[in-house]
């Protein structure tokens, strides 16, 4: 006896998710025409049995919640950042119900990176979609995405990688902060981060120095420090061994600008009388620094809202062009700049 066909089967067949099939073959709102068709042929190919008396044609008035399961997955190290990945997780657990799915988490560790370990739920497709924040690998990201689940990523992006992208538009941050620095009167401005961890901090080097040449001002190479560890300790190396110190930092997040702020108070600089700090992210340790940190503030709610709505656009419609959206920042003053010293 030929062995029954069932939706999965053409779900597989089709690169779809099995609600995206569902949807089609009952009929329901939530696929394009082109897409209902594939499904169809592709169910009469492979002689998939399905009610005909429902309505299959794309003007049907029919509607129905849909109902699933979505997959947030993130590294260990966006766990570990847990002002940020709580908020977003929270946000996207809300927004994923609103919709009628169901958020499961997993944290990815560096053995399972290592090993380019699957998960089951992946390995089965038994989600409908996968979000994944911020930055894993690149390879491990392209095996999330060869399991043909609809995707779309949060805060990273990366050219060998074809998925929708929600981003956080880093370089007009960046040039609004070095913008706020220099209508306070800063003319040596310092940057420091990591450019080799993400191409968000690449982009906020580039901003940084799309602003200084904007403003006229000149970069000078050794108050850039592009491969920034975030340790106290190497930070307050690289600042003590300056021949001379500019009157404003700009850092590409956070933590950063912790550890700026309490290096250069340790070389007995006055924050903001002698020397100015601007991070970014708007995270805890912005609110906690001594004083508190002037940052760029990224709207994580806004994040998470986009993520999941674009990820439905991509489960109802598979086959639409990857898109990239950049939100915007906002600036936060606090009392980490002002005036330089005449």
């Amino acid at each position: 006896m030929k062995p029954k066909v069932t939706m999965q089967q053409i779900a597989d067949e089709l690169k779809l998710s099995k609600n995206s099939v569902s949807q089609a073959l009952s009929g329901k709102d939530g696929v394009s025409e082109e897409t209902r068709n594939l499904v169809m042929n592709k169910a009469q190919e492979l002689g998939y049995n399905y009610p005909k008396n429902k309505k299959t044609s794309i003007g049907s008035q029919e509607t129905s919640k849909q109902t699933g399961t979505l997959a947030l997955i993130a590294s260990d190290f966006a766990f570990s950042m847990r002002g940020f990945f709580g908020e977003i997780y929270l946000s996207i657990e809300k927004e994923a119900k609103q919709r009628g799915y169901e958020l499961l988490i997993q944290s990815i560790d560096r053995t399972a990176i290592a090993e380019r370990k699957l998960f089951p739920f992946l390995q089965n497709r038994s989600v409908d979609g996968l979000i994944i924040l911020s930055h894993i690998t690149t390879e491990y990201t392209k095996m999330l995405l060869r399991t043909g689940i609809p995707a779309v990523m949060i805060d990273h992006h990366h050219p060998d990688l074809q998925v929708d992208c929600i981003l956080t538009n880093n370089r007009f941050g960046s040039y609004e902060a070095i913008r706020h620095l220099v209508e306070l009167g800063h003319r040596d401005i310092g940057f420091v981060g990591d450019t080799q961890f993400s191409p968000s901090y690449q982009e906020r080097l580039d901003g940084y120095r799309m602003a200084m040449q904007a403003f006229g001002l000149a970069v000078k190479e050794m108050w850039v420090c592009s491969r920034a560890v975030e340790d106290s300790t190497f930070i307050h190396e690289y600042t003590k061994s300056l021949e001379s110190q500019p009157t404003a930092w700009f850092c590409v997040n956070d933590g950063l600008g912790f550890f700026i702020t309490s290096s250069v108070q340790q070389l007995g600089m006055k924050v903001p009388e002698e020397v100015s700090i601007v991070s970014f992210d708007n995270g805890y340790l912005s609110q906690i620094s001594t004083p508190p940190s002037t940052t760029i503030d990224v709207d994580l709610k806004l994040f998470a809202a986009k993520a999941v709505e674009r990820l439905m656009e991509r489960i109802n419609d598979p086959i639409q062009p990857y898109t990239e959206l950049h939100l915007p920042t906002k600036l936060v003053v606090r009392e980490s700049t002002g005036r330089p010293r005449d």
